[in-house]
């Protein structure tokens, strides 16, 4: 039997990169800034203060003064708003009157502070307006503004994923993910979310939680010796010293669906159920225990394992193993994509063909390699023919902000309290689009796996860096991709 590692790559785990002498690296960030909209962070201190702005804005709340046309007349509004983009030199306009008779202006194409000021000061040459203040915008619940910072890779121009934007448009809500992973543990980020899952690894030492398949999808921790996993084909010992436990599943989790109640990360689907499936324990995982979770993630029938009453729309693997794909794993995977789950998987780790990899290689799957923060494919990830699209990645083996910020656990052998951490990997890629097939669904649920593979390729953008080798179609774009589905 074949064994997989999980595709990350952190600071911590970095001279792991060959555990099982598969050839399979393993994959895995952090802050920078957020915008003040989406953190309610306010943009300017004060109406008379808008030079102040340090940030952009979405839209402005105009006061007029009493005895203002405007302050009673939504056409006068409207020309007035008209008038304000042709003195300022940018789009803007009026949304609605608020309960306090207030207007609302939106500024659709400030995405500089310099745009937000030039709107505001020409409101605030008015002598008919009494002040001006920024639209604080705020998702399902507030975001917290010194960790959101760390995401990057959802909102920065460069190579993020422009996820805020799209989350006008769905959030995940009502749509299961499944991750086949190392399971998961216990994060108030995650704790709301999370759906009966199974734990489908039958050996019980490397299930390493005192028994074999059950319905408890815990990850007790992965933790090894020196030489635990035997040797590499030079005859070394795997791993090369002592690696303490990832706790890859919780990351991976928290990047598809972290809530977004007001601390630590948010994920691309922040209203998404998560179905966490375990396969990966010590020294990795098998195939046979693979197909057999991803069979009953998406609905299949397993022996001996009970029914699964979620089956996901979606299934997140960020894992691999270096050989082509077989008929053995093809058949899981077409199964899976017969009953109408989307199957996303990571591209792989060692900077070579991802066609030489399983699942990146197979067909009937979404095959994700990794940018950096400047928007080139990363140092570490595949590429090739095989490989459908490019997400953020992150590499933060030289600057840790650059990686990509998420949900984990302080354990270094077994679990203990809740934390965050920034990895790097096309592990951490595949469940950026992992998340956003879940957006697509809850937009239009009669969308099938081709469908959403395909929406997602067709409405990428350029990588704005360089990739050799192959990165698909390009870097994903999560509003543009949501836009471009009318249905549902």
């Amino acid at each position: 039997m074949r064994g997989f590692t999980p595709l990350r790559i952190s600071l911590a785990v970095a001279t792991a990169a060959a555990v099982m002498g598969t050839g399979v690296a393993f994959a895995g960030g952090s802050p920078d800034a957020a915008r003040p909209a989406d953190t309610g962070r306010a943009a300017t201190p004060a109406a008379t203060d808008v030079s102040g702005a340090t940030e952009p804005v979405d839209g402005f709340i105009v006061g007029y003064k009493s005895q203002a046309t405007e302050a009673k007349s939504n056409e006068a509004a409207v020309k007035d708003a008209r008038a304000k983009a042709g003195k300022a030199g940018e789009p803007v306009s009026f949304e609605r009157r608020l309960g306090t008779g207030a207007a609302l202006v939106e500024l659709p194409e400030a995405d500089e502070v310099q745009d937000a000021q030039k709107v505001a000061a020409a409101f605030l040459a008015d002598p008919d307006v009494a002040y001006v203040v920024p639209d604080r915008r705020v998702y399902a619940t507030a975001v917290d503004p010194a960790e959101y910072k760390a995401q990057w890779d959802l909102y920065e121009t460069t190579a993020g994923m422009n996820v805020p934007s799209a989350w006008k448009q769905a959030t995940g809500k009502g749509v299961t993910v499944a991750v086949i992973d190392t399971g998961i543990t216990k994060h108030s980020e995650l704790s709301s979310k999370v759906l009966p899952g199974y734990d489908f690894i039958s050996h019980t030492w490397t299930a390493n939680d005192g028994g074999g398949r059950d319905s408890d999808p815990s990850d007790p921790g992965d933790w090894l010796k020196a030489g635990e996993c035997g040797k590499d084909k030079n005859g070394d010992p795997v791993p090369a010293r002592a690696t303490d436990s990832g706790w890859h599943g919780t990351h991976v989790a928290g990047t598809v669906a972290a809530a977004a109640n007001g601390s630590g990360t948010v994920g691309v689907a922040h209203e998404a159920n998560i179905l966490p499936v375990r396969v990966l324990g010590r020294c990795g995982g098998t195939t046979s225990d693979i197909i057999d979770a991803i069979t009953w993630a998406s609905g299949g029938t397993v022996t001996d394992v009970p029914a699964n009453k979620n089956p996901a729309a979606v299934i997140n693997m960020s894992l691999g193993g270096k050989f082509t794909c077989d008929q053995a794993y093809n058949a899981a995977l077409k199964g899976a994509r017969d009953r109408g789950t989307t199957v996303v998987v990571s591209a792989g780790n060692d900077n070579t063909d991802a066609a030489a990899f399983s699942p990146a290689g197979c067909a009937n799957v979404i095959t994700v390699a990794a940018s950096d923060r400047e928007g080139n494919r990363a140092a570490y990830s595949n590429y090739g023919k095989v490989v459908d699209v490019t997400a953020p990645g992150g590499e933060n083996n030289v600057r840790d902000a650059d990686g990509i910020w998420s949900t984990l656990n302080t354990g270094t052998t077994t679990p203990d309290k809740e934390k965050y951490a920034s990895y790097q990997g096309t592990s951490m890629a595949a469940p950026h689009i992992a998340g956003l097939a879940a957006l697509l669904k809850q937009k239009d649920s009669s969308l099938t796996p081709a469908q959403i593979e395909q929406t997602i390729k067709e409405n990428t953008r350029a990588l704005p860096g360089t990739c050799s080798g192959g990165c698909g179609a390009g870097l994903s774009d999560a509003d543009k991709t949501l836009t471009a589905v009318t249905g549902g």
